[in-house]
Formats: C-alpha cells, sequence, structure tokens
C-alpha cells in the first residue's frame, strides 16, 4: 500500500491532488498542534482586477491552543455564501464557474460536523469525484494510534507507515529535508518524493497566477484536462 499523508487543506493547489492521484490511500493528518493562518483555512484565487485575492474560513477557536481536528467553523451557511460571492465576478469569463459553484456547496452540504476538518475532507472528496481521482481517505485523529510523547517533524510519517502497514510512502520533493530515509528503511517503508511539474493554464482575460487553489485551476479548464495532467505532471523519485 502506498501511502500519503498531509494536513487538511482548503481545497488545495494542483500538487496536492498530484500527490493523492499518486498514493492508494490518503491520511488526513489531523492530530498536531493547529497553526492560524496556514492553508488549512484560507486559499488563493484570481483577484478580477490584479494578482490574486485570498478565499478565507473564519473559524470560532482558531489559535495555536487547539489540535487541528478540533478547529470549528464560526459560521458556516456564511462563508459559503461569501466564498460563492468572489466566485461570481468570473461568472461570464470562467468556462467551468458552474460547477466549481457546485463543488464549494458539495464540500459544504457533504460534511460530516462543523470542524474545519471535516469540511476540508469533504472538499477533497467533491473535488476527486469531478475529476474521476480515487479518493481511498482515513482521518489520523479517528485512527486510536498511541504516538510517543516528543516527536519530530520528520518522525511522525514513519510511525504511521509501520502502524498501518504501508509498503511505500510519497510526500512532496519540498519537504525532503524532513526525513532520515533509514527510518523508513528499518521499517521496510519505501521512502518517494514526488515532483510536480507547474501546471499553467490561460485564464484569459485574466493574467495567470502560479500556485492558486484548485477552484481557480477548475473555473478555467476541462475536468478530463486536469485529471490527466495530474498523473502525467508527476514524477516519483527515490529517496
Amino acid at each position: 500500500m502506498r501511502l500519503g499523508i498531509m494536513q487538511p487543506y482548503f481545497f488545495p493547489y494542483f500538487g496536492h491532488f498530484a500527490l493523492i492521484a499518486a498514493v492508494d490511500e490518503w491520511i488526513v493528518f489531523d492530530v498536531t498542534q493547529y497553526t492560524p493562518k496556514t492553508w488549512m483555512n484560507r486559499n488563493r484565487i484570481l483577484h478580477p482586477k490584479e494578482g490574486w485575492q485570498y478565499l478565507s474560513v473564519p473559524l470560532s477557536n482558531g489559535s495555536i491552543s487547539i489540535r487541528t481536528h478540533e478547529a470549528k467553523l464560526l459560521d458556516p451557511a456564511g462563508t459559503e455564501k461569501a466564498l460563492i460571492g468572489k466566485l461570481s465576478a468570473f461568472r461570464r469569463q470562467a468556462p467551468f464557474h458552474a460547477p466549481v459553484v457546485d463543488l464549494i456547496r458539495q464540500a459544504y452540504a457533504s460534511r460530516s460536523d462543523d470542524t474545519l476538518c471535516a469540511l476540508n475532507v469533504s472538499a477533497l472528496r467533491a473535488v476527486c469525484a469531478y475529476l474521476g481521482i480515487p479518493f481511498a481517505s482515513r482521518v489520523c485523529s479517528e485512527l486510536g494510534l498511541s504516538f510517543p510523547q516528543e516527536m519530530g517533524p520528520g518522525d511522525w510519517a514513519p510511525f504511521v507507515c509501520e502502524a498501518l502497514g504501508a509498503t511505500s510512502y510519497v510526500n512532496p520533493a519540498s519537504g525532503r529535508a524532513l526525513f532520515d530515509p533509514s527510518q523508513f528503511r528499518r521499517i521496510g517503508v519505501d521512502l518517494l518524493f514526488a515532483e510536480v511539474a507547474e501546471f499553467a493554464y490561460d485564464p484569459a482575460p485574466f493574467r495567470y497566477e502560479p500556485h492558486l487553489s484548485m477552484l481557480d485551476v477548475l473555473l478555467w479548464n476541462e475536468p478530463l484536462r486536469v485529471a490527466a495532467a495530474l498523473r502525467e505532471n508527476v514524477t516519483l523519485v527515490t529517496a
């Protein structure tokens, strides 16, 4: 089993979904300290005038004193309406505006509760279904794992891999420095890094900005093209 482990990000960028497409099972890593103002509760799309703008999800308890799985949505209905409102600026130009609005509605309607994690997992599931990408996921806080008290940033993945019987683990290449390959060799797990090529597109009449939310990618691109790029733009390399 090839495993991927990442925090629950809000409608993350293209590379996040490329990683999902490259693994057999996805672990939503929600057991560490919550960090405010990260990709967990916000992301970016084009701004109709220039550059980009944030899409943010307000929380009722967002602070470093909680675990990620404890973060709660402040006003789900109001935030959903505000997000869709920001997309309305592209209603006439973006060829896939309607299905992207539907994805946001699905994410909010299908979430299991009012936690940020539930919303983000629901969003991942909605996007993967739209693109035809398998999404076999489990939430880390629901696995009943007993983690050691002192763990460094590079210790979590080998621990989870061993506990779940993974045969290989895939991480974004940008996180290569976090890991000690010998930890994975000791437990018989292949450590792989995903190098993801940029997926550029033409959002005419607006100017392209790289590394935006998958929502922005999907506003301007046919889903079959995006799904193909998720497979073609990824190279897995060994540690």
